[in-house]
């Protein structure tokens, strides 16, 4: 091939790869939701559990602690800090102690007496009325009289007060400054809700970032700091972390490569074409994943980009090849029976998770087949074009004949396998200090356990809800379970008082069923009724009489008007919240009932199992770990489908028997010893180390292929023995770095297969070669 039909070569090539590169940046959406990784859910539990993950309002829950200055500067920061964040659309509450009347809304004004319990014991009548209106006297000449003033004329009876009040946490803090305080009253603290769910990072990024900007105001002239935590803190930490991990690990590998092909291959021109491949087989792998899944999750960028990174090899084993007098065109052809046996059984293997039934596995297995078989099509086809001038010709190494030498010598007794295969079993089951499998979700995150015992304890402080138990209520419609969670109230607080619980939060206590409603309407006088009964409470009290008329309209308003329903109270500030916990699934509503500090589970689930209960109670530990295993036998039957495959492919390229058992072998015997030495090192096995197997198991395959491939030829050994050091030198380096990394799913995926690259080559070179030793001539 002519230079000048390299060069339109090469700027084709650069062509598509601009194109591809656009199509991914503009259309490419990444997310961070583990629950891509999660199978299916079969049970009602299961889903619950992968709604409350990401979408619950447990979720989007922040805690805040404000500390570094006196209590009372901390209390003027917490004061001045609430408006601006209800003010915030980014926020749906802001709670530090203090009663918000603005959740009530303008609208629901008239709907107060509807929605509290205030009377339902004690009517509004003439001696009521008197006793509130004589305790307004004293609050007028209080300290409070002055936000008390303006709600006199229309709400006497303060129900805006009591109603905002009874719908702040259930279980409160203590107090100072009339704001929250932790315990030692040393930090003040706050309860912020977010518009975003706890698994949207942008949304939470966004939320964290405005929250900041208004802690930063707020605390203007004082030494005050803060800090933040819950699911969506998590969130947007452990997406920086993934971020900043990633490049650090990209930027040290990338230089690493560069090194390793600069030190095999002494070409500088050959480094930047060893390149092409692998930059097109992960721009054709993304590209792919947008148009079949409109987007990624990370993981699977991260994993797909280190399975892709194996997709060097192909042009390194074309490099190591390369020798004087014969073109890099035919250097391939000649390569290409073994690569592509290797290369289609490891795309084979992954189509086996295309039938996970996972989000996260079936995005894996495209980028993977796709970015594999592109990288492996364009060194055979494109690649090998490019290549001209004179090579650098490995063989000619003094260095690589010695040792090609020594490595051709070294012995290969019969009884290795069965030796290496029966000590990797018996370790595996002795081991027994710690658990097979890890079932904790909690386990792939990365986040500090200082971190999360933090967030505990805020959580004790602030009372927030328990995250890991919540009772749920079923019903054809809202109407039904927001009846059934009106009758789950007495139970609840009789448990509460027997102390199986601190508290609860029940949807009806946002918005009680249309029954109550209509109940508490008959209850409420009629207008003339109320207005004989106003003035013989005002008698002697030095108020105008006409000056509770809005109050008056406001009563006749709730009398008269239809009941509100959830449908309405939804365009409430309080809108998001009941949604959260009200929630329709087709045919029919759920309610979930938060609950704080439960010390007597037991004694929940007892309620929930009584016949007839349209109650259960959702163990989300126990809902998860059940989910995992799910998981697991999921992953397990795509391994096995996937081992069976690959098998497949190898004994149909090859055909005989002792061929096929010495690519084989390698690979099953290195499958065991990752797992002898992640369990003799105590680790218990998740998804990632499983899924890493087959990467592993790939890396094996190709090893012992191109051992066993080898020719008689002395130089020939030279140079695929040259390929396959470069290839797992590499491939060492990449996931090294992994296995160092503080993220669990990336430490899995390192520590798996840099133990099964230096196995791989080492049972491949003593199990696979068929070399002759070598004259010294």
């Amino acid at each position: 091939m002519s230079t000048r039909a390299r060069a339109g070569l090469l700027l084709l090539w650069l062509g598509v790869l601009g194109a591809l590169l656009a199509y991914v940046v503009t259309t490419l959406r990444v997310s961070t939701d583990l629950r891509n990784f999660m199978p299916p859910a079969r049970t009602p539990e299961q889903r619950l559990l992968l709604e409350e993950i990401g979408e619950g309002p447990g979720s989007r829950l922040l805690l805040l602690a404000l500390y570094g200055d006196t209590p009372d500067r901390l209390a003027e920061v917490s004061k001045r800090l609430v408006p601006a964040l209800r003010g915030d659309a980014r926020f749906v509450r802001a709670l530090n102690g203090d009663t918000d009347l603005s959740a009530v809304g303008d609208d629901f004004l008239p709907y107060r007496y509807l929605l509290s319990p205030r009377f339902d014991e004690h009517p509004l009548d003439a001696d009521q009325l008197r006793d509130e209106l004589q305790q307004r006297l004293e609050d007028l000449g209080s300290p409070a009289g002055a936000w008390i003033k303006p709600l006199l004329a229309r709400d006497p009876t303060l129900e805006t007060l009591r109603l905002a009040e009874a719908w702040a946490p259930p279980a409160e803090p203590e107090r100072y400054g009339d704001v929250w305080f932790t315990r030692d009253g040393r930090s003040a603290l706050l309860l912020v809700e977010t518009q975003a769910a706890g698994f949207d990072p942008a949304g939470q990024s966004a939320a964290l970032a405005s929250l900041q900007r208004h802690l930063a105001d707020a605390a203007t002239g004082t030494q005050a700091r803060w800090e933040i935590s819950g699911p969506g803190a998590f969130t947007v930490a452990i997406n920086h972390q993934t971020s900043t991990e990633a490049n650090r690990i990209g930027r040290v590998d990338s230089i690493g490569f560069v090194l390793l092909l600069l030190l095999a291959y002494r070409r500088v021109g050959t480094v930047m074409a060893g390149a092409l491949p692998l930059v097109t087989g992960g721009l054709a792998g993304m590209a792919a994943l947008t148009l079949l899944f409109g987007g990624a999750h990370g993981i699977t960028l991260a994993f797909g980009f280190t399975l892709i990174g194996v997709a060097q090899d192909y042009p390194i084993h074309l490099f190591s090849h390369l020798r004087e007098g014969t073109s890099a065109l035919a250097v391939a052809r000649r390569l290409w029976p073994t690569l592509a046996t290797g290369v289609a059984s490891t795309c084979i293997a992954y189509l086996a998770f295309l039938a996970s039934g996972v989000d996260g596995l079936e995005q894996l297995a495209v980028f993977t087949i796709v970015g594999l078989a592109t990288a492996a099509l364009t060194t055979r086809y494109g690649l090998s074009r490019l290549l001209g001038g004179r090579p650098h010709d490995a063989a000619q190494s003094p260095r690589l004949a010695q040792l090609s030498r020594r490595v051709a010598a070294l012995p290969r007794p019969w009884w290795l396998a069965p030796l290496v295969g029966g000590v990797a079993i018996a370790v595996c089951i002795g081991a027994g200090r710690t658990p097979c499998w890890e079932n904790n979700l909690a386990a792939l995150t990365p986040v500090a356990p200082a971190l999360v015992q933090r967030d505990a304890a805020l959580r004790a402080e602030l009372g927030a809800p328990d995250v890991r138990y919540l009772l749920v209520i079923e019903g054809a419609d809202a109407e039904t379970v927001l009846r059934r969670s009106e009758q789950l109230d007495a139970p609840l607080a009789a448990l509460q008082t027997a102390g199986a619980l601190d508290g609860y939060e029940l949807p009806s206590r946002y918005l009680p069923s249309q029954f109550t409603q209509r109940a508490r309407q008959e209850r409420l006088p009629d207008a003339t009724t109320l207005r004989q009964q106003l003035a013989t409470a005002s008698q002697e009290l030095p108020f105008k009489t006409d000056l509770f008329a809005p109050f008056l309209a406001d009563v006749e308003a709730a009398r008269t008007a239809a009941p509100v329903d959830a449908a309405r109270f939804s365009d409430s500030p309080l809108g998001l919240r009941l949604r959260a916990v009200l929630q329709s699934r087709g045919d029919h509503h759920i309610g979930l009932v938060s609950l704080i500090g439960v010390h007597q589970p037991q004694a929940l689930a007892q309620l929930a199992a009584t016949p007839d209960s349209a109650v259960r109670l959702l163990d989300l530990k126990q809902a998860s770990e059940s989910l995992v295993a799910a998981y697991r036998t999921r992953v397990l039957w795509s391994l096995a489908v996937a081992s069976v495959l690959l098998v497949g492919v190898v004994a149909l390229a090859l055909r005989r028997v002792g061929r096929i058992l010495r690519v084989v072998l390698p690979m099953a015997l290195t499958t065991l010893v990752i797992l002898a030495c992640l369990r003799a090192g105590g680790v218990s096995l998740t998804l990632f180390h499983l899924v890493a197997l087959i990467l592993a198991a790939g890396l094996g395959l190709d090893y012992a292929l191109f051992f066993e491939h080898v020719e008689d030829d002395e130089r020939e050994q030279r140079r695929t023995l040259h390929a396959i050091l470069v290839c797992s030198a590499s491939t060492f380096l990449v996931f090294l770095l992994l296995a160092l990394s503080t993220l669990p799913v990336l430490r899995a995926i390192g520590v798996t297969v840099t133990i099964g690259v230096v196995s791989n080559f080492i049972l491949a070179l003593l199990l696979s070669g068929r070399q002759k030793v070598p004259s010294r001539g």
